[in-house]
């Protein structure tokens, strides 16, 4: 295949309650109460480390069957540290995470030799995770400003 454009949109809603879609499908996201959200999603952080686990699992269980590993369960549970003095602007630290910790529960009778080349390709092929542990081109197109038209 060759290169893939992927979409998204996200319209900001009441307070700081998101509505994003992709596709069809969509996800609402929101910052808990402490951050003045109405808490009635995940944050975005909380979300991108269930992108990244949601995306090792998948690339777990297409390649399974290429690394002889019969797949009976396979979890990720993940964690990330992050300053929110940098969000809320009071001190100059960056404002992401700063380490992103995470461990695989593989439930099956695989020998270790074959587990751990199967973690090193989950690792070397998801997506999220490359996209994460590698510098991207990041930047707006362009700004587009409605008017709003008075009646």
């Amino acid at each position: 295949m060759a290169n893939t454009t992927v979409s998204a949109k996200a319209v900001l809603k009441d307070n700081l309650l998101v509505e994003t879609e992709s596709r069809g499908h969509k996800v609402i996201v929101d910052e808990p109460e402490n951050l003045g959200g109405t808490d009635k999603g995940m944050n975005p952080v909380e979300l991108l480390l269930s992108s990244l686990g949601a995306c090792q699992s998948i690339v777990a269980r297409t390649y399974a069957e290429k690394f002889e590993i019969e797949l009976q369960n396979f979890r990720v549970e993940l964690e990330g540290d992050i300053d929110l003095d940098g969000f809320l602007g009071k001190s100059d630290v960056r404002p992401g995470f700063s380490d992103i910790r995470y461990v695989f529960y593989i439930e099956t009778d695989a020998p270790e030799d074959k587990l751990q080349a199967y973690k090193d390709f989950i690792e070397a092929h998801c997506p999220v995770g490359d996209t994460i542990a590698n510098q991207v081109n990041l930047g707006s197109a362009k700004v587009v400003v409605e008017k709003t038209v008075k009646q």
